[in-house]
């Protein structure tokens, strides 16, 4: 779920990378990074922390040139604490390339082999996005011809990684003295769109994970990268397209609109705040037709990517709506935060009640997604000390019984709180009197209602089917251990004090 920016323009793009990132923060608040192209060189700074805190004014000045691409973290693969592994990457050979990638390699430990075997090439991280440049950075050395690089060679890369690479991708890269390349893996399970804006009589070009980005540095929607097609930009603005996967599907990832993009973007098509809203009309329909017996006095939002369900929700079923919670908007967003008990202490932090809402109040609380429980649970308690007296809980999207592995940090069942429960023991499990969740159909059906060309998505983390075909219970296991969560709270942990001190120094 990190956040991509790619620009290519006729003025310093600088600025406009730093705003983008910005823009796309919450996609990402581990690392940031900026890499621009003044001709043949490449300027990159990058570290770990919010982007305002990774950029300084020193910092902006040696960025040179008008073009470039820009990264915000979030990590999955990989350590959360390396700032190593901080993007964009860059390879010297051939030409000189940079990347940024958004998504979750499921064959990355594979790949790492032939590039070490087959492929003469070394891999200095642990970082899945890294081994996704070198397969990238090796193809594109077979397609080329010597130091002559055509756009046609280029796609042949982008054809060799499909064909090598499994897991969901997408990918923002500059080719030194050449022009930028985006493309999409073969499913489009992360999302990508690139804009356009008129600079003179000349166009200025932005590719970014969500449209939010193109609106407000001032671009024009152009569309969306299609799964398995990779569009270049040279840099004199010329744009070529072009289809280089055998069996592109389109399978967008279901959990951007249930939580990870922002509501104002238009991810394939859907705007993520309409669906939304389907979400709270089919929750309010489900609680008329099945949970009738429940006297609720008031529908409360969990702040703040819920709002727009609970008032679907409140007017549905016709009862009042109310701002129960009032959130700390210096506080990150703790599901993207690794380790349970840094989560537990920020939800605290996050978010405080207003008593006078809950007092004496049978309460409906209504969050976006119930994934590993922290949270709710958390919240679920302070209503209660607030007074509530009966609290109910519902959900916006379906149970999350198992891992996702194509970008988003659910890497353990064992985590999940509706793993191998009913809904009457999670209800126990957060300390609601009753829970009510969304279905997969209808969650599927609110969505593709917005785009009739879009029936099916990638929704693994409700279903246990993964579209890629090749995760397996051995795969699913190696994840685990590789990647528990006390592991990465104790990390967390023991180097918070002195990442801070490297950030701000």
């Amino acid at each position: 779920m990190c956040g991509l920016l790619g620009a290519v323009a006729k003025s310093p793009v600088n600025q406009l990378l730093y705003d983008g990132l910005q823009v796309l923060q919450h996609r990402g608040q581990d690392a940031a990074g900026i890499v621009t192209a003044d001709g043949p060189n490449f300027h990159m700074h990058k570290g770990g922390g919010l982007v305002r805190d990774v950029f300084r004014t020193r910092d902006m000045r040696l960025l040179v040139g008008n073009s470039g691409i820009g990264h915000c973290r979030y990590p999955t693969a990989g350590s959360a604490n390396s700032f190593d592994e901080a993007q964009p990457m860059y390879v010297n050979s051939p030409f000189g390339i940079v990347l940024g990638h958004n998504g979750n390699l499921t064959n990355s430990q594979k790949l790492k082999v032939e590039l070490f075997r087959q492929d003469l090439r070394h891999v200095n991280t642990n970082s899945d996005s890294e081994v996704l440049l070198n397969v990238f950075a090796h193809e594109l050395q077979k397609s080329s011809v010597g130091v002559n690089l055509t756009t046609e060679a280029i796609f042949e890369a982008v054809k060799g990684v499909h064909r090598r690479v499994k897991g969901a991708y997408a990918v923002v890269a500059m080719i030194s003295g050449y022009g930028l390349l985006a493309f999409r893996d073969p499913f489009g399970i992360r999302p990508l769109v690139y804009g356009m804006r008129q600079k003179g009589s000349e166009q200025e070009y932005l590719v970014a994970s969500e449209t939010v980005a193109l609106d407000t540095l001032g671009f024009k929607y152009v569309r969306d990268v299609e799964p398995g097609e990779a569009v270049f930009i040279s840099n004199d603005g010329m744009v070529s397209e072009q289809q280089c996967a055998a069996n592109p599907m389109r399978y967008p990832c279901i959990f951007e609109y249930v939580y990870l993009a922002r509501p104002d973007s238009v991810i394939d098509g859907i705007s993520v705040h309409e669906t939304r809203m389907r979400m709270g009309e089919t929750l309010a329909s489900r609680i008329k037709s099945q949970y009738s017996d429940l006297k609720i006095d008031v529908v409360i939002p969990i702040p703040e990517s819920s709002r727009p369900s609970a008032m679907e929700i409140a007017d549905g079923i016709g009862v009042p709506y109310r701002e129960g919670f009032i959130k700390n908007r210096y506080i990150g967003r703790t599901f993207i935060m690794p380790g349970r008990e840094v989560r537990e202490k920020s939800v605290r932090q996050k978010l405080n009640a207003i008593g006078s809402e809950f007092k004496g109040k049978n309460v409906l609380l209504v969050d976006d997604s119930i994934v590993r429980g922290t949270t709710s649970r958390e919240i679920v308690q302070m209503a209660r000390d607030a007074g509530a007296t009966q609290v109910y809980f519902a959900s916006a999207a379906p149970p999350v019984r198992f891992p996702n592995v194509y970008g988003i940090d659910m890497p353990s069942s064992k985590e999940l709180i509706a793993h191998g429960r009913d809904e009457e023991a999670i209800a126990a499990e957060i300390g609601v009197d009753r829970i009510i969740y969304q279905t997969v159909e209808d969650l599927i059906a609110g969505c593709a209602s917005f785009n009739p060309k879009i029936t099916q998505f990638e929704t693994s983390c409700f279903t246990g089917e993964y579209v890629t075909g090749d995760v397996s219970a051995d795969y699913l296991a190696s994840v685990e251990c590789e990647r528990n969560d006390e592991k990465l709270s104790s990390v967390f942990e023991a180097t918070a004090d002195l990442d801070l001190d490297v950030i701000n120094g």
